[in-house]
């Protein structure tokens, strides 16, 4: 069985208050996913479309202005991305850069993988007439754009759901194991379909807008069949979220659950559920109707979202817990280790063998004390004996005068404060006053 892994942490403050960081991250990667959705939404349909317009030319129309949206959303993608990523590695410093390294490789190609879909998705858009007649190229260069869009946030999510487990991070050996981790896939088709979803939705009012000429830009196609085509999609695409949805809670580590989340999870689903309700009226509705339940279709949506959202970071929080509270044990051993070095190096006393194996009283006294104090003779400070005999059954006493020293006889040297955990104050004084 694997060691769980127990590194020590930046003994660093964070630059906000936790609150607020909670509600940077969730705000900052709703506005963030929502264009990511609509680039790879956006990337995915320019493809179908324009395959089915070998067939129908009015289909091909449409492809070109869908590929027209897919350009400016991905800019808006990574522009807002900044934000929630900033964010995430001042929270999760530690379990982040953990993942980054573990998956290694597919980490550092995001940078040129996202500067080839750039190229791509612009080629494509801008080389629709001058490749009219090479439909077989053009569609290519499409579908490479279309392909690098879907493997960028793979690998985002990938390391993202490899952070939250430390106890992986031993049998992880590269990228294609991160992703064969149960929660991956999932994930990632409830990603897919959330992405036809929302562009869908999009595309509805994009083209059903009343300032949208749609008789001068797609011929052979009106308004009215183009919303219901949009809509029809996006139910489609939530209605699938629905089944699996369950997959993707099934999948988590128990870890990580608790009641707030799931009661995220279930106001998510609810507002999921009147939303397909709403979409459904919308689809079917008379075309003099149609367009009225639009701002209430995306409310919902946008509700469903935030809860989601809200509900993975309440799940975040809770995975990593208790290793959390492992990496403060340890970067609080560490601080003592620090200071009992300075300490030793100042008195000239060596360290102690022993000295690891030692009860956490011991163990402080012996790192950090026994430079100054000895049992029964003087050092630099009084023998053991005689603050036993000050602070018998005052361990309080004695933390209190560790934590503010100062002088109280003029034939010693003033004693500097010392830094330690409330833990470790506690152990050392109890040993001092236990010890025979």
């Amino acid at each position: 069985m694997p060691t769980l892994p127990i590194p020590h942490d930046l003994p660093l403050p964070l630059p906000l208050a936790p609150a607020t960081a909670a509600v940077a991250i969730v705000v900052l990667f709703l506005l963030h996913i929502v264009f990511v959705n609509l680039m790879v939404g956006g990337a995915v349909l320019t493809v179908a479309l324009e395959l089915a317009g070998r067939r129908d030319r009015a289909l091909d129309g449409l492809a070109r202005e869908v590929a027209a949206t897919v350009t400016v959303n991905k800019s808006l993608a990574v522009v807002l991305g900044v934000g929630p990523l900033l964010v995430m590695n001042v929270l999760y410093t530690l379990y982040f850069y953990s993942a980054n390294a573990l998956t290694g490789s597919a980490w550092i190609m995001i940078v040129p993988l996202v500067t080839a879909a750039f190229l791509a998705s612009y080629a494509h858009k801008y080389s629709w007439e001058r490749l009219a007649d090479a439909k077989g190229l053009h569609l290519a260069i499409g579908a490479l754009a279309a392909l690098l869009f879907l493997a960028v946030p793979l690998i985002f999510l990938a390391n993202v759901n490899l952070m939250l487990f430390p106890e992986r991070w031993p049998t992880v050996r590269g990228f294609l194991t991160a992703v064969a981790l149960p929660n991956v896939l999932p994930r990632y088709l409830h990603f897919l379909l959330a992405s036809l979803a929302l562009t869908g939705l999009f595309l509805a009012g994009y083209f059903g807008r009343a300032g949208y000429p749609v008789e001068e830009r797609l011929p052979g196609m009106d308004r009215t069949s183009l919303r219901r085509r949009f809509l029809s999609l996006a139910f489609g695409a939530t209605a699938a979220q629905l089944v699996v949805g369950p997959l993707v809670l099934f999948t988590l580590p128990a870890s990580g659950m608790s009641w707030p989340m799931l009661a995220n999870v279930l106001a998510g689903l609810l507002l999921a559920i009147g939303a397909l309700w709403v979409l459904w009226g919308e689809v079917v509705t008379p075309a003099t109707a149609l367009g009225g339940r639009f701002a209430a279709i995306a409310v919902l949506l946008g509700g469903t979202a935030a809860f989601m959202v809200s509900g993975r970071h309440i799940y975040r929080e809770g995975a990593l817990a208790g290793h959390r509270a492992l990496v403060a044990a340890a970067t609080e051993d560490l601080a003592g280790e620090v200071l009992a070095a300075q300490m030793r190096a100042a008195a000239g006393t060596p360290r102690l063998k022993e000295e690891a194996a030692a009860a956490p009283g011991e163990r402080v006294f012996k790192s950090v004390c026994m430079g100054c104090h000895a049992r029964t003779t003087r050092l630099v400070g009084p023998p053991v004996v005689e603050i036993a005999s000050l602070y018998r059954g005052n361990p309080d006493g004695l933390v209190a005068w560790v934590k503010k020293p100062g002088r109280r006889r003029p034939d010693y040297p003033e004693m500097p404060p010392v830094v330690l955990s409330e833990a470790q104050y506690r152990a050392v004084a109890d040993y001092l006053l236990e010890t025979p």
